[in-house]
């Protein structure tokens, strides 16, 4: 194996590999940044060896060994150290260093994994913080990628992960997996988190790119992850199942020019009939649990009519409607109902969609909200309204921050035009 093969097979272990072992180092030293540091350090020792050595067959075994041999290394010298000021001090109160036992190491880490999702996604942190933090510790995201990601400056992201790390120790919040209602409450906030994440990747909300699908890969690895630590949460799995069908689209939604491939417009088979099959079945279990109800578990049904479909003329818009009433009622946001009159548009007719919309144009959390003209302007045309469609195809296009979905909406806009002029 080459030296680049090797530094690409070690790149691809660690982003694997990073998250667990510093889970499990912050278990036992329960200090984020010295587990960090040991990681790396483990990290180095690879770099060094493994292009002469090779791979080995066990990368997570090595690395953890090397982290553990290196924490007691450094542990050691911090006991020395603190002895010595003990010494000078003279003070009987001084509070004497405890050695970690790194040999708990060994131990297994599912736990681990579980206990720092929910630490990443505690609420004490803000939830920019949460993004950041669960980025940087389970997504193994340097923090160049990130602020790339998320179109941020490189020292914006750097000081929220650092102070998000420093609220967690001054608060002195437990490396633990909640219990009881506050199990629920802290899930719900991981949940959201993660999809948060993969909607950014989905769909961009400001730059050149409609898509990041990197971020849309770490969204669905986290999901993953938390499906197989959480195997019984049916909102785990609904949010799991809703990831997996909506990335079986990525490959259609852009076309050769790289701009945006709306959904009725999508080549179906480019769809990913994998990530489709793995996402129904999710959703399958999702409701074996009971939870068919959950806001995740809708959205994935909704998503689910969309992926059975082999036509864009065969989808079963009057399900999709009924199903967004449902989620309405669980999850009543001002979007769900943008969504649902869509839906109805599809299954009865423009009018009827647009009676809804335009309940809607009063909404103040709509009010910047660019998907709401756009929908109103494609009702619009479809009714023959060409000028009061372009009109708000133009505010869409003023609205939105991605540039492609901008250039989409003025496409659209002057095609209204063309259309209304003598």
């Amino acid at each position: 194996m080459s030296q680049a093969d090797t530094h690409r097979a070690i790149e691809t272990v660690w982003r694997l590999e990073a998250p667990k072992l510093v889970a499990a180092l912050i278990r036992v030293v329960r200090d984020i940044d010295l587990a960090e540091e040991l990681a790396q350090d483990a990290l180095v020792a690879a770099l060094e060896r493994w292009p002469d050595a090779g791979v080995p067959d066990n990368p997570g075994a090595w690395l953890m060994t090397a982290a553990k041999r290196r924490g007691i290394d450094l542990l050691r010298h911090r006991q020395l150290v603190e002895r010595k000021h003990a010494a000078l001090d003279g003070d009987p109160e001084h509070e004497a260093f405890t050695m970690p036992n790194l040999e708990a190491l060994d131990d297994d880490i599912g736990d681990d994994l579980l206990r720092l999702i929910f630490t990443a996604c505690h609420p004490a942190l803000s939830t920019e913080a949460q993004v950041a933090l669960t980025l940087r510790l389970l997504g193994g995201l340097t923090t160049a990628e990130i602020a790339r990601a998320f179109l941020s400056a490189e020292p914006t992201i750097a000081q929220r992960i650092v102070r998000a790390k420093r609220t967690l120790a001054d608060k002195r919040v437990p490396f633990e997996v909640p219990r009881g209602e506050a199990l629920s409450e802290r899930l719900a906030a991981v949940l959201g988190v993660i999809y948060l994440v993969f909607n950014e990747g989905y769909t961009a909300t400001a730059g050149d790119d409609w898509m990041r699908p990197a971020l849309c890969e770490e969204a669905l690895r986290l999901g993953r992850t938390l499906a197989g630590l959480m195997p019984r949460e049916p909102e785990v799995l609904g949010l799991l199942a809703l990831m997996e069908i909506q990335a079986s689209r990525n490959h259609a939604r852009i076309g050769a020019d790289g701009r945006p491939v709306l959904l009725l417009e999508q080549n179906r088979a480019l769809w990913d009939q994998l990530l489709i099959h793995r996402g129904l079945e999710a959703l399958e279990r999702a409701s074996r649990l009971g939870g068919a109800e959950g806001p995740y578990a809708l959205q994935a049904a909704i998503a689910a009519c969309h992926a059975r479909a082999t036509t864009a003329e065969a989808t079963d818009w009057a399900r999709i409607a009924a199903l967004y009433a449902r989620l309405a009622r669980v999850a009543p946001s001002p979007v769900v109902e943008l969504n649902r009159a869509v839906a109805v548009a599809m299954a009865e007719g423009p009018a009827a969609g647009l009676v809804l919309v335009d309940a809607l144009r009063e909404v103040p959390a709509l009010a910047d909200y660019h998907l709401l003209p756009a929908v109103r302007g494609d009702l619009l045309a479809r009714l023959g309204r060409h000028d009061e469609a372009r009109v708000e195809f133009e505010r869409a296009a003023g609205l939105t921050r991605n540039a492609q979905e901008q250039a989409l909406m003025l496409e659209r806009a002057a095609a209204c035009s063309a259309t209304a002029a003598p």
